[in-house]
């Protein structure tokens, strides 16, 4: 959920939204981020094994994880969700990674999220994101250099500020909008809010500073995030990169529409990314 979706889903909060971003509300946050702390379940309970991680960010926040092994991995999935619930909520398509694209998952809450202490807010997604691969770094039972960076939405855009800062092997973005300020112009084509939203996830310039090969995918039926900002993320990208269309696919439903086929364009470009050498930052 964003911007956009919460306008659509909650039509009465328009007035209240509109006027805390014309007064530069510190509150804008709740209108961005809707974080669940309740755990609903684990991997144990879908029969995976587990590590319950906990980790410091810079600012030393607490923050939470889990580290899903698979015995054949050669490479680990440093995973983003959007901006709604938690690590909890994303079980089934944890699975279907494990399974089909046969990595290690390291799937973490945001500051706020889940059993993760703190307030969410920009800035602080992306510390949560450098502590995060911190950790797997620290970790003697993988490879580091093995790692590959998924965002998702939200996660999309945390991901990309990661992966523009640091090294890794690949970075994958599913249904990534362009900034907030082009969700906002979206959601309210006939407010010039854009200027007074203080939340930017600036992706498209962002995107512009990653070295690492990139592949974005898109569901083209997605109510959420348009289409077409992923494909305007997509053409500010720099060459390595791949553009996979989930036909079909709306925004939460991506990796059951997509099926096998989605699964396995993921495995692929993360085995042709491994072929190539690692450029730094």
């Amino acid at each position: 959920m964003n911007l956009l979706s919460f306008m659509r889903t909650r039509p009465f909060g328009l007035l209240p939204f509109v006027s805390l971003m014309l007064w530069g509300c510190p509150m804008e946050e709740k209108f961005i981020f809707f974080p669940s702390s309740a755990i609903e379940q684990t991997p144990r309970d879908i029969g995976l094994a587990f590590e319950d991680v906990f980790f410091t960010a810079s600012d030393g926040v607490r923050l939470n994880g889990w580290f899903v092994p698979h015995p054949q991995a050669t490479t680990t999935l440093l995973w983003f969700h959007g901006n709604a619930g938690n690590i909890s909520h994303r079980l089934g398509n944890l699975r279907l990674l494990h399974d089909k694209v046969k990595t290690n998952v390291f799937a973490v809450d945001y500051r706020g999220y889940g059993r993760s202490d703190g307030t969410v807010s920009e800035q602080g997604t992306y510390r949560d994101a450098e502590a995060a691969l911190r950790h797997l770094r620290a970790r003697q039972e993988i490879d580091a250099k093995n790692t590959v960076i998924f965002g998702q939405s939200l996660g999309a855009a945390v991901a990309t500020e990661l992966a523009s800062r640091q090294t890794c092997l690949a970075l994958i973005l599913e249904a990534p909008f362009a900034s907030v300020r082009a969700m906002a112009r979206v959601a309210f084509p006939w407010l010039p809010i854009g200027p007074l939203i203080r939340t930017r996830y600036e992706v498209i310039e962002t995107i512009k500073r990653v070295k690492a090969p990139i592949l974005i995918l898109h569901g083209d039926r997605d109510e959420v995030v348009p289409f077409d900002q992923g494909k305007q993320v997509f053409a500010a990208a720099p060459e390595p990169k791949e553009f996979y269309t989930i036909a079909g696919s709306h925004h939460n439903d991506t990796y059951v529409v997509g099926g096998d086929a989605y699964f396995a364009t993921i495995k692929d470009f993360i085995e042709k990314a491994a072929l190539r050498p690692t450029k730094a930052p």
